[in-house]
């Protein structure tokens, strides 16, 4: 069931021991929501701890709290940034059809959850969670507010992608008017590479490869490039929007080999094309500008499904 902010709050202050729980391969919007959201809760009294099936990204330490998560059975679970169960992940899923709560921002929700605070026009799932502390009465912290504009900033690109609107740049004034030390977030979050994340970017470039008169370029991630260049998973977010960079690109691909099998495609577009039409035919969805979706079989099979959606999305064969 769909239900407003107010209906949320409401939620949210009559619950009791809450468990927060993020996607699994987390990313910026994700951790920085789920963590914003507990640092509100708790300060209206609540016991609240988030819940990740992978290991914390050790690039977004500096918004965790110190010490471990509170230990206890939870009475009420809100899942933060999660379009699908499917992407809780293995040590969550035996909760999956217990979650009381979902705030998300894809338009591609499958409404899971018992109740849903769904905003498909907020650039991330922090936009959300920054209306629901304020409209709980909450005073911003610093802990609170850095964890939100991880949030908003990573999700828009640093304010660069085309879901950033005005409402965008007003929550983000307010965490910033909270103290937070946005120059600090945004070299450490932009401006910084391990040196495994630029051996793979070599890796990967080296397996660009144009179609569609230019309007398109893919990349491959293979096991193998990930295990030579020495990255880590958390140096991988981010490469996926390298092919759209290049000029006249209007569709960028990125095919990671998976360890099941098949590859898993994150796919970017220019404005004029809708990232989410091309993965919904590959069985996948996410944004108009980023989206994404699994392919089986072989690389060729997967290039040839994926350049079959494409084409059909930019009208060429």
């Amino acid at each position: 069931m769909q239900i407003d902010l107010k209906q949320c709050c409401m939620l949210l202050a009559t619950a009791e021991d809450i468990w927060i729980f993020t996607h699994k391969n987390p990313d910026g919007d994700t951790l920085g929501s789920a963590y914003g959201l507990y640092y509100g809760l708790t300060a209206i009294g609540k016991r609240a701890a988030v819940l990740c099936s992978d290991s914390m990204p050790k690039k977004f330490g500096y918004f965790y709290p110190q010490g471990p998560m509170p230990d206890f059975e939870p009475q009420y679970i809100v899942a933060v940034d999660v379009a699908d169960i499917q992407l809780l992940g293995p040590a969550l899923e035996p909760y999956a059809h217990k979650i009381d709560l979902c705030i998300d921002h894809h338009i591609s929700n499958t409404g899971y959850a018992e109740h849903l605070l769904l905003d498909s026009h907020a650039a991330a799932t922090a936009e959300i969670v920054y209306e629901i502390v304020t409209a709980m009465g909450v005073s911003l912290t610093q802990p609170m507010a850095t964890a939100l504009y991880t949030g908003i900033a990573t999700d828009t690109g640093c304010f660069r992608y085309s879901n950033t609107t005005a409402q965008t740049h007003f929550r983000a004034a307010k965490l910033i008017e909270a103290g937070i030390d946005i120059t600090y977030m945004n070299q450490l979050l932009f401006e910084t590479k391990s040196k495994g994340r630029i051996a793979l970017e070599r890796l990967a470039m080296s397996t660009l490869e144009y179609a569609f008169h230019q309007r398109c370029a893919t990349i491959v991630l293979s096991r193998e490039m990930v295990a030579q260049s020495g990255a880590e998973d958390e140096d991988i977010d981010g490469i996926s929007s390298m092919p759209r960079q290049i000029e006249g690109v209007e569709v960028g691909a990125t095919l990671r080999e998976r360890k099941e099998g098949g590859y898993k495609v994150s796919v970017r577009t220019a404005r004029s094309v809708d990232a989410s039409e091309i993965c919904k035919r590959l069985g996948g969805g996410g944004h108009k500008a980023a989206a994404g979706c699994v392919i089986s079989g072989t690389l060729d099979e997967a290039r040839r499904k994926l350049y079959e959606a494409i084409g059909a999305q930019l009208g060429e064969q």
